[in-house]
């Protein structure tokens, strides 16, 4: 769902520039409460990961692909703020380095991929796992719906940002219809995208998991007379490390064999989008992207012939950059929480 440059006009591309700062401003504050030193790498990683699984088109229906927007897994993973900041990294990378999304539409495509997916995708499944039983299978399946959900609002959104500043003249009925339509039957396989990726994660390191944090229930103890939360248990320092590295390592390797290998057998069918604007006359003013000239446009490497070589060092190329990129991020605003904690304890010890 990548909106290229000309569907979008000026001014309502620049009004979601604003949105899209703000809210990543928000972010950044929000993302010193959610993160710590056991899920600021994992927050990297998955930033990693959506870039490589969203290499992955799959095929929906009449010559039509999808691929993941990566909001829920994100949000219920690290956090909705931190969430936000994974889908802005991963597009910010697309945008520069392989020409996929335009780079003045960048804030409408982080308002609708990165916020949109995000707020949605976490509200619902914070609702549904008050209501569910206690457990990892209500975490898997309330990341299913919240998934499924959250494909289909960013449909409803970007229909409402083409009804204010569309770029041709096309009825939003149609607009609409064809958006949401195909988007529904896309927001299938984000979901089951996102729920295996969670269970997979809750099975082996559930403490590692933003949204399955109700899990882990506070043992109190009564003390003359008083109930008060009793001292965490110490795990084994070097086996929580090792576990922790094992989790990160494995879910980079598995991010570089999808972008690397997997992306080959991709469909090549146009997304979503791709798709409602070319039937419907929606791309008629899509402007040439600044960074067509890129090494790394359209997910190749210039140079190489190959094609399976190309797209294949491309991807394993854009799996590094994004973890780097997301890695520093994360590592930056967990060291400003720090700074903020020392401050904050020397000021009440005074």
């Amino acid at each position: 769902m990548h909106v290229p440059d000309g569907f979008i006009n000026a001014p309502t591309s620049a009004v979601t520039g604003v949105v899209a700062a703000g809210a990543i401003a928000v972010s950044l504050r929000g993302a010193r409460r959610e993160l710590d030193d056991r899920t600021a790498p994992l927050a990297g990683l998955v930033a990693a990961f959506i870039f490589a699984v969203q290499m992955l088109n799959f095929p929906v229906a009449a010559g039509t692909s999808g691929h993941l927007l990566g909001g829920a897994l994100a949000a219920i993973l690290v956090g909705p703020c931190t969430g936000v900041l994974c889908v802005s990294v991963v597009l910010l990378m697309q945008g520069i380095l392989f020409a996929d999304g335009g780079l003045t539409a960048l804030g409408v495509n982080i308002t609708d991929m990165a916020i949109v997916t995000t707020v949605v995708s976490y509200a619902v499944f914070r609702g549904l796992v008050k209501v569910l039983p206690r457990g990892r299978r209500s975490i898997t399946a309330a990341s299913f719906v919240a998934a499924a959900l959250s494909v289909p609002a960013a449909a409803v959104a970007f229909t409402f940002l083409y009804w204010i500043g569309g770029t041709t003249d096309v009825a939003i009925g149609k607009v609409a219809t064809a958006m949401i339509g195909v988007h529904v039957l896309i927001g299938i396989g984000e979901a089951v995208i996102t729920a295996l990726t969670v269970g997979a994660v809750v099975a082996v390191r559930p403490d590692l998991v933003h949204g399955a944090r109700d899990l882990r229930q506070k043992l109190r103890l009564r003390v003359h007379g008083e109930l008060v939360d009793a001292p965490a248990p110490e795990a084994a320092p070097v086996a929580a490390r090792t576990s922790r590295r094992t989790l990160w390592v494995t879910g980079l390797v598995t991010s570089l064999v999808l972008a690397g290998f997997v992306s080959f057998y991709a469909s090549s069918n146009p997304d979503g989008l791709e798709k409602v604007a070319a039937d419907k006359g929606i791309d008629k003013k899509t402007g040439q992207h600044a960074s067509a000239d890129s090494p790394l446009a359209d997910y190749g490497v210039k140079d190489v012939s190959d094609a399976r070589l190309s797209g294949g060092l491309a991807g394993v190329i854009g799996v590094g950059v994004t973890v780097v990129a997301g890695s520093t991020v994360f590592w930056a605003v967990r060291r400003r929480r720090a700074g903020d904690d020392v401050s904050a304890t020397a000021t009440g010890s005074v």
